[in-house]
């Protein structure tokens, strides 16, 4: 990892903000290379509300703190080589802000968080299907779920009008980002971010404007639509070595940075399971999404670059899935006093170890704890118990096949293999770290699959900006 340092503008920073964790990448430009990385996660989630809501909010301070720790680890002397930034980060989540004072620079070096909300989460629930149901019909091909920005701000636009009034600008935690280091007073957003938002139409990049003003939507938080792959603006100050003026993408979407890092042809399809899990194809260039969804399909078309589209099964329930048994069996631990040596995270070794041993389990895992986009009714469950399968070998075997099981009904392989798939690349961390569900990966799928060793968003939005900006 340690080369020597090249001339200057060399290297490009790619950043992600995922769910749990933040990486930084430096990407040597002339060699694609990546030349020094960093991952940390952002202990960022905000204690759930026991009002009955079931609400998913972060410490947006947490995630920028982590984000500013993350970056100064890498090498100071490749940092101030770097020409141009690219931000990735969790889509359809929002978080609101006030212009000018939602940061302030410290030291020239990391910019701390004013004047800003806590980031509501793509996995907020507190928009039920009632709620839904009473909102305007949005002029796209995407339905609009709990957890999409605007969905979000319609709910706090009815319950919470005050909560609003303390903010003018809104955006994705990537958007955030790439606003406070460019100095924006405004928010810009790519369609990627804007599509998995709602009320966005993909076809002619525009906000569903005159449907949300007839509804009483707060027009002034729509950001301002730009292209994938263009810039949003130049650093303000220096950023931990990086030079002020530096050039800064627009953000863009974690999924299609992820891609982007790991497709390299037509017939690819990509299986990303990280906090949540993605199965998707590159549609043909000249294809063109529905005026409307379509009422339950478990496949969307979300925006890719240069008006082309990816075939979508996004499932709410990957990695997190696996994340709460552990939680849950650590809960019950300490609920019978016995102490957990080295946190859950070792459990969690201790687990998948368990189930390498057991190679085959009839035991059946539905892991749909967050019910589906297309189904959010859609729960869990376990059945075919018997006596002989409920060892945490069988128990883990089965959940891990539950979870691809739930993402190939989504987007069954005949589907894949119609479209002329004819490799599935698979990324994300769970994916990586877990060898369990990379065997029921390669059971599930009956293509070759094969690993990207830079199959990750911060890698993706590296490769992006060093393409397009």
């Amino acid at each position: 990892m340690d080369k020597d340092v090249v001339g200057a503008g060399e290297y490009v920073l790619g950043v992600d903000i995922g769910t749990t964790s933040v990486k930084a990448v430096l990407l040597e430009r002339r060699s694609r290379s990546i030349s020094a990385c960093c991952s940390l996660p952002t202990a960022a989630d905000v204690a759930e509300d026991h009002s009955g809501l079931q609400t998913h909010e972060q410490e947006t301070g947490s995630i920028i703190s982590t984000l500013n720790r993350c970056v100064a680890l890498l090498p100071r002397d490749r940092l101030v080589h770097v020409s141009s930034i690219g931000v990735s980060g969790q889509m359809h989540g929002v978080v609101l802000w006030k212009p000018k004072t939602g940061c302030d620079w410290q030291n020239r070096d990391f910019f701390v968080v004013k004047d800003t909300s806590r980031l509501v989460t793509w996995q907020d629930g507190r928009c039920s299907s009632h709620f839904l149901s009473s909102l305007p019909t949005p002029n796209s091909h995407l339905a609009v779920a709990t957890g999409f920005g605007c969905a979000t701000i319609f709910w706090y636009l009815r319950n919470r009008p005050e909560f609003l009034s303390d903010f003018s600008v809104a955006g994705t935690i990537q958007d955030y980002v790439v606003c406070m280091l460019c100095g924006l007073d405004r928010c810009v957003m790519t369609p990627h971010n804007a599509a998995s938002w709602g009320f966005f139409n993909t076809t002619t990049s525009q906000w569903n404007t005159d449907i949300l003003s007839e509804a009483g939507f707060p027009l002034v938080l729509l950001p301002e639509c730009v292209g994938a792959g263009g810039r949003a603006g130049h650093t303000v100050s220096d950023w931990h070595g990086i030079p002020a003026h530096t050039p800064v993408g627009a953000a863009l979407g974690d999924l299609q940075c992820s891609v982007y890092a790991c497709m390299t042809a037509q017939t690819d399809a990509v299986l990303n399971i990280s906090t949540s899990a993605q199965l998707t194809y590159a549609m043909p260039g000249d294809f063109r999404p529905p005026d409307a969804p379509v009422s339950g399909s478990p496949v969307s078309y979300f925006p890719f670059f240069d008006e082309s589209y990816l075939a979508v099964a996004a499932s709410l329930n990957g990695g997190n899935a696996l994340a709460t048994f552990v939680g849950m069996l650590s809960s019950w631990m300490r609920d019978l006093g016995v102490e957990v040596s080295g946190g859950d995270s070792l459990l969690y070794d201790k687990l998948i170890g368990c189930a390498l041993s057991q190679q085959h389990s009839d035991l059946v895992v539905s892991p749909a704890l967050l019910g589906e986009r297309h189904h959010p009714q859609l729960r869990g469950a376990v059945a075919n118990i018997s006596a002989g399968n409920l060892s945490l070998g069988h128990v883990i075997r089965a959940l891990c096949r539950g979870i691809l099981d739930n993402l190939t009904s989504m987007m069954p392989v005949v589907l894949l293999q119609e479209a002329g798939v004819r490799r599935v690349v698979g990324s994300g961390s769970a994916l990586s770290c877990n060898a369990v569900l990379r065997e029921e990966a390669e059971r599930a799928l009956h293509l070759p699959l094969e690993y990207g060793k830079t199959a990750d968003s911060a890698v993706g939005v590296a490769m992006v900006v060093c393409d397009r900006l």
